[in-house]
């Protein structure tokens, strides 16, 4: 291990999977930032580095922001809120020497690092991952870029939207006469940053076994291709490019977006069974004896005359009829929920998938945060440290773990390194 077990035990960590664990986080926006909340939703320290006077861009990605103390507007934007939890929060300034000793004395102490710079661009700040392994063997530094640390586009900067484009789902998203959609949030951010965690976590596991570390190489291009499963897998099978097919499913009919009486609510039917259950309960059980619809194959060849059929059908019946009924046969059938909706479903309340953290420095006690959906019955996720101020770590982190005096941190304070 890199940190000493008494190292590891400051910082108020409650116990967790993952507790003991160190990680010195460079990262910012999303892909990143969403590791590294997981890590510490999981018991890790998770120590996040950001530029004085400015910090992570997300900060300022707003609005709307959280209310200060006065009720302002504060430097905490929501998207940073989501995803920047169980963190302290350092000021360093990366283009000096100072600060660039500094991080190395810190990774030192630590476990993993993890950052998303552009490909190359912590070379010039001494803090790459060749430049520190040999004086680190065991440490485990994953990096995040659009594109990875090889190939044409490595050098290129990355983006959610650019990769939602480049990597096909945009292309499948969308009413097929309209134009390519993006996902309504940054999915390729966010989906890299889970797989990153998963591939930190296989390194952790190697090297208690064998006391190596390694670099980990992560690209959100790579997790988009890797996220089209069963769209990707379908045209690597047939050689035919998947279209847009708007709330309907490739492989799987009825399963889509239907119009009742009074609103959309979506229907999925996922097997033959269903789909005959289904048909008793909407007083159509001819359907589901038509040789043209009997199976879910036969269904998907013959989606075209089978959906107008089908909405003529559920338009008849408000959402709640649908709904109600229908679950009630084991077929499935939602509403489409606004996001209001969503936290006030009493599935999502009883499944307390939003919290409230105390935060000493906002208008009010507490402020509202997503919950993690990870549920482990022996060593839960914790809510330790509400997001962080700007800087508000600094001094902090660099007593505990570096040993530093006031005078030290005054000191950098004063030439702009912290």
């Amino acid at each position: 291990m890199i940190g000493s077990p008494s190292d590891k035990a400051k910082g108020g960590h409650a116990a967790g999977p993952l507790s003991g664990l160190r990680v010195f986080d460079m990262t910012r926006v999303l892909a990143g930032p969403t590791c590294t909340q997981i890590l510490g939703d999981l018991g890790a320290e998770v120590i996040k580095v950001e530029r004085p006077g400015r910090g992570d861009d997300s900060r300022g990605m707003g609005p709307p922001y959280l209310a200060d103390a006065k009720g302002e507007d504060s430097q905490e934007s929501a998207y940073f809120l989501s995803v920047n939890r169980n963190k302290r929060s350092v000021t360093l300034n990366l283009t000096t020497k100072q600060g660039q000793e500094l991080a190395r004395r810190m990774i030192g102490k630590c476990d993993v690092v993890v950052e998303n710079f552009r490909t190359g661009a912590l070379a010039q700040y001494g803090l790459a991952y060749d430049q520190i392994k040999e004086e680190l063997p065991a440490l485990i530094y994953c990096s995040i870029t659009g594109f990875g640390q090889t190939g044409p586009y490595a050098e290129r900067g990355g983006y959610d939207y650019l990769v939602q484009g480049m990597g096909g789902i945009m292309s499948v998203t969308g009413q097929p006469d309209g134009p390519p959609e993006k996902v309504g949030v940054g999915v390729s951010d966010i989906i890299t940053g889970m797989y990153a965690v998963i591939a930190i976590q296989a390194a952790l596991r190697h090297r208690e076994n064998t006391g190596e570390g390694q670099h980990i190489d992560m690209a959100l291009l790579d997790s988009q291709v890797a996220w089209l499963s069963y769209v990707g897998e379908n045209y690597l099978v047939s050689g035919e490019v998947p279209q847009k097919l708007g709330s309907h499913h490739p492989n799987i009919v009825p399963y889509q977006v239907f119009r009742a009486s009074d609103g959309l609510l979506v229907l999925a039917v996922g097997n033959d069974a269903q789909f005959e259950r289904f048909c008793t309960f909407a007083g159509c059980p001819d359907l589901a004896a038509d040789e043209r619809y009997t199976t879910n194959g036969a269904r998907v060849k013959n989606r075209g005359s089978l959906t107008p059929i089908l909405a003529d059908i559920m338009a008849g019946k408000p959402i709640s009829h649908w709904v109600e009924g229908l679950v009630n046969v084991n077929v499935p059938c939602s509403p489409i929920n606004t996001i209001d909706q969503v936290f006030a479903d009493p599935q999502v309340v009883a499944r307390d998938m939003k919290i409230a953290m105390p935060h000493p420095h906002i208008s009010g006690e507490t402020m509202d945060l997503i919950a993690s959906p990870l549920r482990l019955s022996r060593s839960p996720v914790s809510y330790r440290q509400a997001p962080p101020q700007l800087g508000q770590h600094t001094a902090e982190v660099l007593e505990e773990l570096l040993g530093m005096s006031e005078q030290e941190i005054a000191a950098l304070h004063k030439k702009g390194v912290i």
